[in-house]
């Protein structure tokens, strides 16, 4: 029976993620929905590091958001994304000092 369950589950999973790539060269979106289903990553992207932002310094949240201004204007000039990433831990590191 457990053999049934796992089955199930692996199937209700890969279909959702192996559908896609064959039916997407088939579908047109207008203009619109195709500039919004671009901004989506971005979306997902600050959703996720927002909350770490706010929580770096649980009793100092500003410290955080110091870190991320410093983060989005060094991404903003184009700098390598290592060097964006160091920036920010060394402002959280200097800051907490």
């Amino acid at each position: 029976m457990i053999w049934v369950i796992i089955i199930g589950m692996a199937l209700v999973t890969i279909i959702p993620r192996i559908i896609p790539p064959f039916i997407v060269d088939y579908i047109r979106f207008p203009k619109w929905m195709n500039k919004w289903l671009q901004a989506i990553p971005y979306a997902a992207l600050g959703a996720l590091v927002f909350p770490g932002i706010m929580t770096v310094v649980p009793e100092k949240p500003y410290i955080g958001l110091i870190a991320g201004a410093v983060a989005i204007i060094l991404a903003w000039l184009r700098v390598h994304i290592i060097l964006v990433v160091l920036s920010s831990i060394m402002t959280v590191l200097v800051l907490t000092i």
